[in-house]
């Protein structure tokens, strides 16, 4: 049954960090619901959608290294010790590329904290209502872990270029698991605002102990300045990394502003209601992409062998397993919703009403073929109609701020779907369907002289 839903060991581990996340985020909830004021559960979600704005700092660097990485791969193997071998040229390329990025995220490291530790300081004495609640040491303190831990990316990037995606998502499954212990057994003793912080520092000691402990070998081949072919950032990295990042710079827009919004105009506990809600589908909505993200390096394996036919099997059978799952995943938290509604359990005033959630949760399941969509086109280290990412994204930016002024939770829920379904459903359909016609067709008509 795990082989027809194409279940291998990454996808296994991946689902697994994510089905664990799912099946322990309703005692997380329940214990937030308890032992949380409603003022403390909205600066809680709140932290973690600012400190999301690391994925303007990243500029999309993480998915370029894979990209990369996954090219080079092809021409190299894993040896029993761990430590790499194969071509001299591939090996060297890869550690350019690892120096680089290290380097580069050590100084947007340095940026976040200061940046966004600024930020939340005057965002959060600006929007808030309440004086009894302790936040700015816990923030600060969760913004510097979250730079560290930002700082060691390239190394997990590069880990899952060279297809080790099974030890990523193990040490995903390890941090989840020991993330949730440690915030279980803080709730209870009235830990309030420092739980995300403790939960950030979980993450750091298991994200370098992992690297240290697993992969010492892997990277000890990459101690010494490349000695051969170099990859060249300007030329190769850069035209492919400057459209990837102004995507993801704009992804901020689409998504991670929604929860702010809420906080700034409607208070701390309508966006507590919000961000339990989102926090569900969207981690719901991650476990389902498992199925394709598992496969990144595959892809870029396959595009670079030009092997496309088996490209588009993969993907379209992923994309068909993963698509239906999250469909009826969706579907159980709607019908749950409805339930605590209707019988005016207390707990249902922690959640969003039924409107608003079945919103969301039809705009989660729809985004999903855009997401794989890109997926497999930048496996192609390309990343193509940039103009249009940014018209959606400022159109996104505006409802949300419009309609969430005005409507609170049920009118970003609306923007949401209206911008999934009416704007990024079709485009990027188009877009992925001409771009593969463009790309593979000079391959495909080439096979046959291939073959004589």
């Amino acid at each position: 049954m795990l082989n027809r839903l194409e279940v291998d060991q990454a996808v296994f581990f991946s689902i697994a960090a994510r089905g664990w996340q799912f099946l322990a985020g309703p005692l997380t909830v329940l214990l937030i619901g308890t032992f949380f004021s409603g003022e403390v559960q909205g600066y809680y979600y709140t932290f973690w959608s600012l400190i999301a704005l690391q994925t303007v700092f990243d500029f999309s660097f993480q998915q370029v290294i894979v990209n990369f990485a996954s090219h080079e791969w092809g021409k190299l193997t894993l040896a029993a010790d761990d430590s790499i071998r194969g071509d001299a040229d591939a090996i060297s390329r890869l550690a350019s590329l690892l120096r680089t990025s290290l380097f580069w995220y050590a100084v947007a490291a340095a940026v976040f904290f200061v940046v966004v530790g600024a930020a939340g300081l005057w965002f959060f004495a600006t929007a808030a209502s309440s004086e009894q609640v302790v936040w700015r040491a816990p923030w600060l303190t969760l913004v510097g872990l979250t730079a560290v831990t930002f700082w060691a990316t390239p190394c997990l990037a590069i880990l899952e270029g060279c297809n080790q995606v099974r030890s990523v998502y193990q040490l995903q499954f390890l941090r989840a698991v020991c993330g949730n212990l440690i915030v279980w057994m803080l709730i209870p003793l009235g830990a309030g605002l420092w739980v995300p912080a403790a939960s950030a520092a979980v993450r750091l000691g298991c994200e370098f102990g992992w690297l240290i402990a697993r992969h010492y070998h892997f990277f000890a081949t990459f101690l010494h300045a490349p000695r051969g072919a170099t990859i060249h950032w300007r030329t190769e990295v850069w035209p492919f990394q400057w459209r990837v990042g102004v995507k993801g710079l704009l992804t901020f827009f689409n998504t991670f502003m929604i929860n702010p919004v809420v906080f700034y105009y409607h208070g701390e506990i309508a966006a507590g209601q919000l961000g339990m809600t989102w926090q569900i589908l969207t981690s719901l909505q991650a476990a389902c992409m498992s199925w394709v993200k598992a496969r990144t390096a595959q892809f870029g394996m396959l595009v670079a062998k030009c092997d496309f036919a088996e490209l588009d099997r993969i993907f379209v059978r992923l994309v068909s397993i993963s698509g239906t799952l999250l469909a009826l995943a969706a579907f159980a938290v709607f019908v749950l919703v409805c339930g605590l509604d209707y019988w005016e359990l207390p707990f249902a005033s922690r959640l969003l009403p039924p409107l608003p959630t079945a919103l969301l949760g039809l705009a989660v399941v729809i985004l999903l073929l855009p997401e794989s969509q890109w997926t497999y086109i930048h496996a192609h280290k390309k990343s193509p109609h940039l103009a249009l990412t940014i018209i959606g994204s400022l159109l996104s930016g505006g409802l949300f701020w419009l309609l969430g002024y005005r409507y609170g939770a049920l009118g970003v829920s609306a923007a949401y779907l209206g911008m999934t379904g009416l704007y990024y459903f079709p485009l990027w359909s188009w877009v992925w369907w001409t771009c593969r016609h463009e790309w593979h067709a000079p391959a495909k008509a080439s096979q046959p002289a291939v073959n004589e």
